[in-house]
């Protein structure tokens, strides 16, 4: 198989730049920056950062950590 495509298996999964570019916020409606080292979705200016478990992004509030 190729190198360039993310297997099922793979501990870092890039999310869909599509995605990246409508999510935003729960709490703020801000934009989040990717954080591919952390795996973790981040508002700089609310100081949260939200985690992406299995290529899945959790926006939940709750579930975020602050930075």
């Amino acid at each position: 198989m190729s190198g360039d495509a993310a297997e099922p298996g793979d501990a870092l999964r890039l999310p869909d730049p599509r995605l990246l570019a409508i999510l935003v916020c729960p709490l703020t409606r801000m934009p989040l920056r990717y954080d591919a080292a952390c795996q973790e979705l981040v508002n700089d200016a609310a100081g949260l950062a939200y985690p992406i478990r299995d290529g899945v992004p959790i926006l939940l509030v709750e579930e975020a950590r602050e930075v």
